[in-house]
């Protein structure tokens, strides 16, 4: 990835592959996509190999055959164009809601850097053109529901084929849609960038479509979100700890590096040590605490924020792996064969993204534990019921953890696994599928509950901080890290007091969150966490 002097962020496909980043660069940042010269060269010359086989008297799949179960059926020349038009126009047929302009973007790069490999036979034409609608704004509507997972992800990526052929739905860099019934056609919305629709030849249409690229882009983007979450995670856990009277000694490196050498265990429990450094809350109770042990939600906090990193990082191995991959069927070799092959089986992808699901929702559960140990008064060691100005005539922070508690239980509903399920399709040709794209949608899902439920651990324990501090005529104050994220929360969440619209508090703590503010102003105390 590189940065223009415009500050335009540039993504070059070509022969040294792309990145994680390059991915949310052009999915959510809208950076620039080039194609080197190599690749384009490249690109022709493997489209020699597929026109050679379109004049030829062997079958070819995709090429002078059908599709799937219809494989068998030998496709004369003069209706080979309307094959590929009739398989991109047949597999649209997504329902539901549209899905997210960041996923489309990501679907539509990553199908670009698999034609720009070489390896699927397109004509160079078919890549432009893909990039041109990327670089013009323009986002095919993709449905949510059509893909299962194998053959690649078929009617997500067929929606943004239907585009290239200037047909289907289609919305402009304004937002405004085109290709419904009302609206202008696509077609008009290319030609207002430039853009000529393709007329797809043999194999192209297949092409298009036979790809993991829509999971495969969740699966990135919801990496880079859980990464940034489980510094903060450490950062609330931390928190929690200073307003239940915590320790930090089971934070201790030689707890953690040697005994259990777990390094996700070990980047959390120096993260949480390092936000409760120079803490005279903590340092208040370090001698003459009477607990000889603190509750398992934050004694253990690293073990379970640990696992779930080491998680991440198997996952991030495994994109990786399929990010450097080219997936096609049929796939022209580097020796000019074309064969048939299940590369596009979406099963490797799946698993870790109900990986993911699973140890989101473990992470949601510990924090939201963590949550109502802070306002029952039997366990906060002092603490007012529901942190509330006025017990009694105030309710304080009690409804803030039932939906705390709702966005935990629809965690563990969508930790249950997607990968497990097959429904055979295409007349039992395609007899077992790995639903990665739901599990992919169901990730994105648990991903956005897990920030909203860290949102509400903030709240509570900057309250539970604040009043520890009011109680205590300002003896006990957070440590540095935690003051400045409290000096961040408050400028968009008022402090204890009578009870008041709750929501947009909790809305503005989850943008705060979800922003990346909340890590950042406990680095600027204490440098960069893990």
């Amino acid at each position: 990835m590189t940065i223009t002097s415009n500050e335009q962020l540039t993504v070059t496909l070509g022969s040294s592959g792309v990145t994680p980043e390059d991915v949310v660069a052009v999915a959510r940042h809208d950076a620039r996509v080039t194609i080197s010269q190599e690749a384009l060269d490249n690109v022709a010359k493997v489209r020699a190999h597929i026109d050679d086989l379109a004049t030829s008297d062997v079958p070819a799949y995709g090429i002078s055959t059908g599709f799937g179960a219809l494989a068998n059926r030998h496709i004369p020349n003069d209706l080979r164009t309307q094959l590929q038009k009739s398989l991109i126009r047949s597999h649209a047929a997504g329902m539901g809601p549209a899905v997210e302009r960041e996923v489309v973007r990501g679907i539509m790069f990553l199908r670009a850097k698999t034609l720009a490999s070489g390896r699927t036979g397109v004509r160079p034409v078919v890549l432009q053109t893909m990039v041109d609608v990327l670089n013009a704004g323009i986002t095919p509507l993709v449905r949510e529901f059509g893909s299962l997972g194998c053959s690649g992800d078929l009617a997500p990526l067929s929606h943004c084929a239907l585009v290239l052929m200037g047909e289907g739905e289609a919305t402009g860099p304004d937002g405004e849609l085109y290709g419904t019934a009302g609206k202008p056609a696509v077609a008009e919305l290319l030609a207002q960038h430039g853009i000529e629709p393709v007329t797809l030849a043999e194999k192209e249409g297949l092409a298009l479509v036979n790809g993991t690229e829509g999971m495969l882009g969740m699966l990135l983007m919801a990496i880079a979100d859980i990464r940034l979450l489980l510094a903060t995670a450490d950062v609330t856990a931390a928190l929690s700890v200073e307003a239940l009277l915590g320790t930090d000694q089971v934070f201790l490196p030689e707890l953690h590096a040697a005994l259990r050498p777990h390094p996700g265990q070990a980047a959390s429990a120096d993260n949480m040590l390092r936000v409760l450094s120079n803490s005279p809350i903590v340092a208040s109770h370090r001698i003459n605490d009477t607990k000889v042990q603190d509750a398992y939600s934050l004694r253990c906090a690293p073990q379970v924020a640990g696992a779930v990193r080491d998680t991440v990082d198997h996952a991030a191995l495994v994109a990786s792996r399929e990010l450097a991959a080219a997936i096609d069927n049929p796939v022209v070799l580097p020796d000019g064969r074309v064969t048939s092959n299940g590369n596009f089986h979406g099963a490797p992808v799946a698993y870790v993204l109900d990986f993911l699901a699973i140890a989101v929702a473990d992470l949601s559960s510990i924090a939201e534990r963590r949550t109502d140990r802070m306002l029952d008064p039997a366990r906060s060691h002092g603490l007012p019921a529901f942190l509330a100005g006025d017990p009694g005539v105030d309710s304080g922070l009690m409804i803030a953890q039932y939906t705390q508690a709702g966005l935990v239980s629809d965690n563990k509903r969508l930790a249950v696994p997607a990968s497990v399920d097959s429904i055979p399709s295409s007349a039992m040709q395609e007899d077992h599928v790995s639903m990665g794209w739901h599990a992919a949608r169901k990730l994105r899902k648990a991903v956005e509950n897990l920030r909203r439920v860290l949102a509400v651990e903030l709240v509570t324990s900057a309250r539970a901080i604040d009043m520890r501090t009011q109680m205590s005529d300002g003896e006990l104050t957070p440590g540095p890290a935690g003051t400045a994220v409290l000096e961040v929360l408050r400028e968009v969440v008022q402090g204890p007091g009578a009870d008041r619209f709750l929501s947009p508090e909790l809305e503005a703590a989850d943008r705060l969150v979800g922003s990346g503010a909340v890590r950042a102003a406990a680095e600027s105390a204490v440098g960069i966490l893990a």
